[in-house]
């Protein structure tokens, strides 16, 4: 039975997430900021299921979350930091895109900072950051947004080379998810190759249990992976 923290998982991926690892016998700390569907997600997976409302951005109180359901659940062997937002649309621009970094990165960086030293501490973890393809490519109708899962790419790259220089055993994994049904999702145009958050979530966990470095969810946008890489960036700029 592992202990496993998910941020984000009153929706989407994270809920799901929440499900299938409950399914397996795993005991998960959810944390969100919509209370009901906290609950109703408590409701559904019964006692191995533990709560807290949560603003990820709200740092010293994530911190005594964190905290909290670790002592509850009797200790933590995996962090998935998976809260994060797309463009808002009914804010004003930087509004909008300074609460996106906030979340997306900011918060981000203190949930991975806080895992990794409880791991040190503690004889070793898996931190999961759920990045994006975004996090290959930059576009002007969401440059936070694909400045923000660059980040967190590389911030787990300079963690993993933390990692290999403290005496626990820590594993940082980088998710990178291309197009998935979620309510966040749901009225984008111009996907293609979209996974369903059932199958997005069944491959993830795959991939996080083997430990792995970076994965793609799902398989085939490793291609585009490949592609972006060998693309110049003035072609880029004209798309």
């Amino acid at each position: 039975m592992k202990k496993i923290i998910i941020t984000g998982a009153t929706s989407g991926i994270g809920r799901e997430l929440a499900l299938q690892y409950a399914s397996k016998g795993n005991k998960v700390g959810l944390l969100g900021r919509r209370t009901e569907r906290l609950k109703e997600l408590k409701s559904e997976i019964g006692e191995l299921a533990f709560i807290r409302t949560l603003d990820v951005t709200e740092h010293d109180k994530a911190e005594r979350m964190y905290k909290e359901l670790i002592e509850e659940m009797g200790g933590l062997d995996m962090m998935i930091l998976n809260a994060g937002m797309g463009r808002i649309q009914m804010l004003p621009p930087w509004r909008a895109e300074s609460k996106l970094i906030e979340v997306n990165a900011l918060a981000f960086a203190h949930g991975c900072h806080f895992a990794f030293d409880y791991f040190k501490k503690n004889g070793g973890g898996q931190v999961v950051g759920m990045s994006s393809m975004a996090a290959l490519l930059a576009h002007h109708r969401a440059a936070a947004y694909t400045a923000s899962k660059h980040f967190l790419s590389n911030y787990l790259v300079g963690f993993r080379q933390k990692a290999r220089r403290v005496d626990a055993d820590i594993t940082l994994t980088e998710v990178r998810a291309g197009y998935i049904l979620t309510e966040m999702t749901e009225k984008a145009k111009g996907m293609f190759w979209v996974a369903d958050v059932e199958k997005a979530a069944s491959q993830m966990i795959k991939g996080i249990d083997s430990k792995k470095n970076i994965f793609y969810v799902t398989k085939r946008w490793r291609l585009i992976a490949w592609f972006a890489k060998c693309v110049p960036e003035f072609i880029w700029n004209r798309i």
